[in-house]
């Protein structure tokens, strides 16, 4: 704790100060989820436009994707010396530049510094994932589960709200001589700068700099607690990690897919609206199932509904929107189990000593799975097509049920109900 420390931590009893916190980064959570739409939005077709080939449609979501992974990093050692604060708004200004840059590369028509710019773009979904560790700072361990998901699901309006700006934010973009495709982009600026502002402003006390002075106990492991670190961290981060490469490889190709048989902007932002939602919106249910039947076995049911979601979008006709918005909600709805119970899981493993810096290394390794899962979309449907890449996708996210199962083998509660109980 940095010698500042004492200002930041006032002296406020541990649930009011939580109740405040969580208060504060739903605000913030709801203007960064219509800046993370954009780049969902619009991203792979602003490249696809701007390189003239689909095979490199998911290079923009690799490029983001990557530029989160360092983010995480430092958004995760900012917030372990100095609070969730400065880490947090930190992490939403850089997203603001970045979307700024974006406007900037349309407009002068430059498409490195169009990846550039997604590159700086990509700390704002790093940001907006980060923020949920710091729901739970405070919370107690049977209810961890659910303060993380209150975080989640306040992405939910922007993450809504966002894509079915695309058209409006398109236009206004064509007022004022922008590329139509560049026009979610000015309001990702907006939203992540502001939301920088409100927690730069309101997020007091810090959640995690009190959670140190209040010296929150730590879930008490079944094993030993290096082994149990190292379980519930690996377990975690391939959950997590699954969830996101499928997620983000089929996420990225559907809108290109739908524009490549006819399908506007509009039909498109709002299959992403649906599957945003899903991936927010189920958050308090998911939140309260991992508190009650454990992480390992929502972890596990996450695996199933992504195999579904896949399944779905590779027997969608290409001519129906209902079709691939079914396919979509199912993959919004299988990443939020994931990350939910995944990130109990790691927060349960993790003392506050070195929580911070460890969450944001574990967010390396989703982003990483994230940039490798938007790359590899493009050339995949390039090479085989859409219904191969989803079918492929939900089969290689079944791979968490076996691997959760053999974790529940060699540690026996260590992931059960509520960890405390």
């Amino acid at each position: 704790m940095t010698a500042s420390a004492p200002v930041l931590v006032p002296a406020l009893p541990g649930p009011e100060a939580q109740r405040r916190v969580l208060r504060v980064l739903v605000a913030a959570q709801v203007l960064s989820g219509a800046g993370l739409a954009a780049g969902v939005t619009v991203g792979a077709l602003l490249a696809q436009e701007m390189f003239g080939s689909t095979s490199l449609a998911g290079l923009p979501s690799a490029v983001g994707t990557a530029g989160s992974a360092l983010a995480a990093v430092v958004v995760g050692r900012v917030s372990q010396a100095r609070g969730r604060r400065p880490g947090l708004a930190g992490g939403y200004l850089a997203g603001a530049v970045g979307s700024a840059g974006v406007i900037a590369a349309a407009v002068a028509g430059n498409a490195v510094l169009l990846m550039v710019a997604l590159f700086v773009y990509g700390a704002g979904t790093a940001t907006n994932l980060l923020a949920r560790y710091a729901g739970a700072d405070l919370a107690a361990p049977s209810r961890r589960a659910r303060a993380v998901s209150t975080v989640l699901v306040a992405t939910t309006l922007g993450g809504v709200v966002g894509p079915n700006l695309a058209a409006p934010t398109g236009a206004l973009a064509d007022t004022l001589g922008i590329p139509y495709l560049a026009g979610p982009f000015l309001l990702a600026s907006a939203a992540y700068g502001i939301a920088a502002l409100v927690l730069t402003v309101w997020l007091r006390p810090d959640p995690l700099l009190l959670a140190r002075a209040l010296e929150v106990p730590d879930v008490p492991h079944a094993v030993p607690p290096r082994a149990g670190v190292r379980a519930g961290l690996l377990v975690g981060v391939l959950v997590m990690a699954l969830t996101q490469v499928v997620m983000v490889a089929i996420m990225t190709m559907t809108p290109v897919h739908m524009h490549g048989h006819g399908h506007g902007a509009a039909a498109s932002g709002l299959v992403i609206a649906l599957h945003i939602g899903a991936m927010y919106l189920p958050s308090p249910l998911t939140g309260w199932l991992v508190d009650r039947y454990g992480r390992l076995t929502v972890a596990a049911a996450s695996g199933v509904v992504l195999l579904a979601a896949g399944v779905v979008a590779a027997s969608a006709s290409a001519g129906s929107v209902a079709g691939f918005a079914v396919a979509l909600v199912l993959l919004g709805v299988g990443w939020n189990l994931g990350v939910v119970s995944g990130t109990a899981i790691v927060t349960d493993a993790v003392p506050l000593a070195t929580r911070a810096r460890t969450q944001g290394l574990v967010d390396v390794c989703i982003a990483v799975a994230g940039a490798g899962g938007g790359m590899v979309s493009g050339l995949v449907v390039a090479g085989v097509g859409y219904p191969a890449l989803a079918l492929g996708g939900g089969l290689l996210a079944l791979v968490i049920v076996p691997a959760v199962l053999a974790a529940r083998k060699r540690s026996p509660g260590a992931h059960g109900r509520g960890s405390s109980r």
